[in-house]
């Protein structure tokens, strides 16, 4: 396991792509200092574009939180997916290297295999992320059983729910860890049926079979982390979550 001593956040200069975005967003409460430039702000498919902006700024670190998470939609409009969640995060490797700033990149355990241009990388592959900010599962949930007598949901995928919170917080500890490839996802293992069980309570199970997507999903896709010390258990964090939403009704 790599021990480092934790990021001590404000003092290094640190530029957010995706600022408005469900981990962008609590990037954003992390890093406070941070340059946040939100969609509006840069088209990260714009490979000049991008250079300028990290150029201009010369930070010590780049965070992209920006990506196009909808798995099924990017069935349909496959180019523009491989734009967003391929090439841009090369351009943004480019930028860091041209001004030799820390590239901090975010992928899941759909998998990506970390090639990029510039050797000074942190790369999280993270899992069914949730948080206040984005639509998510969690919240697909809730709404689904106010509407439903019976949701149904699969129980032959398994893998470990993350809290948006907890990752954001977790990379201020990870930035300074060496160049790589980290998983970091909530602690414990689940499936899709036992995930919701803890969160509504007219769940019942189905197979994948009987709900069948555009995208493909792994059965299994549990990360596990032997890099960096583990963050809470899965439910601990949903409890906190389902609380704060509460809060926010």
């Amino acid at each position: 396991m790599v021990s480092k001593e934790p990021l001590v956040v404000g003092k290094i200069k640190t530029l957010i792509f995706g600022a408005e975005g469900m981990l962008g967003t609590e990037l954003c409460s992390v890093f406070p200092d941070a340059i946040k430039l939100k969609r509006n702000d840069g088209d990260i498919s714009d490979r000049d574009k991008v250079i300028e902006i990290i150029k201009q700024n010369g930070p010590c670190v780049v965070i992209n939180a920006a990506a196009y998470t909808a798995v099924d939609d990017c069935e349909d409009h496959q180019e523009l997916a491989y734009e967003i969640n391929g090439r841009a995060p090369g351009y943004i490797a480019e930028g860091c290297a041209c001004v030799g700033a820390i590239f901090v990149h975010y992928s899941t355990d759909y998998i990506f295999d970390g090639r990029e241009k510039t050797d000074n990388y942190r790369i999280i592959r993270t899992s069914w992320l949730y948080g206040v900010h984005g639509k998510n599962f969690v919240d697909t949930m809730l709404r689904l059983s106010g509407k439903m007598e019976k949701v149904k949901v699969v129980n032959d995928q398994f893998g470990k729910p993350t809290y948006a919170v907890d990752l954001a917080r977790k990379t201020a500890e990870w930035i300074e860890y060496t160049p790589g490839i980290y998983h970091i996802t909530n602690e414990g293992v689940c499936s899709w049926f036992e995930f919701a069980s803890e969160i509504i309570n007219n769940v019942i199970p189905c197979t994948s079979e009987e709900f069948p997507r555009k995208a493909k999903r792994p059965k299994y896709s549990v990360l596990v982390n032997t890099k960096t010390p583990p963050m809470r258990h899965w439910t601990d964090a949903l409890t906190e979550y389902l609380h704060i939403r509460k809060t926010m009704l």
